[in-house]
């Protein structure tokens, strides 16, 4: 099998991160793309450093692009499996099984909207996730908020600061508390529990409910529910919380030895920047326990400083 310190599986934000900074550090990294972004419909991300309002797609291409330097193997596809051999893993590719010192996970999450026709073909044009990345470009706009309870909630109250024109839309009972919607109402954003028929527009958003009303808005914004895009992680053994994202610590292990997560996969802060630092962070980690294994097998190894707490990892990696 051909042999890698390490295979990332994922090349959107975290994953391209990860492997820039494993690829400057001299290692041998295969990159697994396994396709489009997640966010590939959104015309623009914002809160970009140095490149905002850049569309997705365009991000992901300049990414690959900063990898030419570095021994880094891109290759389209997932990871159909893996499976843990001493001192590594084996993970299986279409074309057959390659071997790795290492793993590092930056798969992401996948988008479970809401069924309401008309929604999936506007998601990333007219209806948003986040305001932070959608809310400038709709700042004073005619906005509403899909949602119910407390979610739906805070996301209106929150949608209100780009705004001051905001619905929320709850596509049936609306299932707050009544100091809830008392919040709402004293910030002006009244509540229309109507069913949606389906949604229609081009440029603008043409809300048409059940009992005949419609709806003109600029964008909708809500809070979809989300499942991993991967098995992988559940399949090797990695714990995950109630809300099934892989738990990480500081440093983006995972409960796996020898296995890293990076990105929305984990729960963290869903932007742009975020992903890419925390694949930065995993690489840093996976890498220092390259070094220390090197080292030990050199004969030497690194020492814990004077006070140090037992069993305290060294920053960006394991103890020695």
């Amino acid at each position: 099998m051909e042999q890698y310190d390490a295979v990332i599986v994922g090349a959107g934000p975290a994953g391209l991160n990860a492997a820039l900074v494993l690829g400057g550090a001299r290692r041998r990294v295969l990159l697994l793309d396994g396709g489009p972004p997640r966010n590939t419909r959104a015309t623009a991300a914002h809160g970009v450093f140095t490149r905002d309002g850049t569309p997705p797609g365009q991000l992901k291409t300049l990414g690959l692009v900063d990898l030419a330097p570095y021994p880094v193997t891109v290759v389209s596809g997932v990871a159909r499996e893996a499976r843990s051999l001493p001192g590594g893993f084996a993970v299986r590719l279409d074309r057959g099984w390659v071997q790795a010192r290492r793993l590092l996970l930056a798969t992401g999450v996948r988008d479970v909207l809401p069924n309401v026709p008309g929604l999936r073909a506007r998601w990333g044009r007219t209806v948003h996730h986040c305001p932070y990345c959608d809310g400038w470009p709709n700042r004073e706009a005619a906005l509403a908020v899909l949602g119910s309870h407390q979610e739906g909630h805070h996301l209106a109250l929150s949608v209100r600061a780009w705004s001051k024109s905001v619905a929320l839309l709850t596509d049936g009972p609306d299932e707050l508390t009544d100091e809830q919607r008392r919040d709402l109402a004293r910030v002006g954003v009244p509540i229309c529990t109507a069913p949606i028929l389906r949604l229609g527009g081009t440029d603008t958003v043409q809300v048409k409910f059940r009992g005949g009303e419609r709806l003109t808005l600029d964008a909708i914004f809500l809070n979809p529910t989300q499942v991993q895009n991967s098995s992988l992680a559940a399949s090797l053994g990695c714990e995950l919380n109630e809300k099934s994202r892989v738990v990480v610590n500081e440093n983006g292990m995972t409960s796996v030895r020898g296995v890293w997560a990076a990105g929305d996969m984990t729960g963290a802060p869903q932007y742009v920047m975020n992903a890419a630092a925390s694949g930065m962070i995993a690489a840093v980690s996976l890498n220092t326990t390259l070094i220390h294994e090197n080292v030990r097998r050199l004969g030497a190894a690194f020492h814990k400083s004077p006070g140090e707490e037992e069993g305290k990892a060294p920053s960006g990696g394991e103890a020695s």
